[in-house]
């Protein structure tokens, strides 16, 4: 039922000026976002076909705090000065996976709902299960987006897939690299809590999901905790740090099909 990286979470002081450093640095440039209403944070979303970068910041602390997702993000804006937080996969039927999921032992929690309020007034919702923990060496959320409206019809998917970016075509998700102290121990994890299998080469952990690839790497091979790949019809390819992370960007040739999620 898991069909990919649907998103990743980006924890920002200035969701803004976040916004403004990946476009400035990578290419990339925020084209949506709104507000949690009943959880204390909003944000400025960065499109890529049917994945997208979430940059999270915090309205109301003390509203935040009392969720688990925004005390993640609080947390990461304190300590660390923002960065990734955590991130999401796909989910055709997060209800029917999260219960066969804690029927085979699993940790996930039950499913909730969710919402946002863009800025012209649309409630965006979706529904989630998530870990008991939420951080980047956690294992990630599941996520299901209700199949409608300005971001998620069967329209907006291919008006997302068509939109170029800055650094001058549409751009794709291909790979998340994420640094660990223990990449066999950590992918056990995702074996056991969420059913994704890994394949091990010396001590790099890799699984393929849908068309994205997560790679496991040991701590003292990655200069930062994160790296995003992704890919773009662009004729040389790039690399740039921004909030926090490394984005590495790719040739391919676009458009590719995209998975149906509406």
């Amino acid at each position: 039922m898991i069909r990919g990286i649907d998103h990743l979470v980006i924890a920002c002081p200035d969701p803004d000026s976040a916004a403004a450093e990946l476009e400035r640095a990578v290419g990339l440039t925020a084209s949506g976002g709104g507000r949690h209403e009943d959880a204390g944070t909003f944000n400025r979303i960065v499109w890529l076909a049917d994945a997208y970068l979430e940059l999270v910041g915090v309205e109301d602390r003390e509203l935040a705090l009392a969720k688990p997702f925004g005390r993640a993000v609080v947390q990461a804006i304190d300590e660390r000065g923002g960065g990734l937080v955590t991130y999401a996969l796909a989910d055709d039927d997060v209800e029917l996976t999260a219960a066969a999921l804690r029927a085979a032992g699993s940790a996930i929690g039950p499913v909730v709902r969710g919402s946002r309020r863009r800025a012209d007034g649309e409630l965006v919702e979706w529904w989630t299960a998530q870990p008991d923990e939420i951080g980047p060496e956690q294992v990630p959320l599941l996520i299901q987006h209700a199949a409608s409206g300005g971001e998620w019809s069967r329209e907006a998917l291919e008006t997302r897939a068509a939109f170029a970016h800055p650094l001058g075509s549409p751009a794709i998700m291909v790979r998340l690299d994420l640094a660990t102290n223990d990449p066999p121990g950590v992918a056990a994890t995702y074996a056991e809590q969420l059913g994704l299998e890994f394949w091990a080469v010396a001590d790099l952990a890799v699984c393929t999901v849908g068309r994205h690839t997560i790679r496991l790497v040991p701590r003292r091979e990655m200069q930062v905790p994160a790296v995003v790949t992704l890919g773009a019809d662009v004729e040389l390819p790039r690399s740039a740090p921004a909030l926090g992370m490394r984005f590495d960007v790719e040739h391919v040739e676009l458009p590719l099909p995209a998975p149906n999620r509406a």
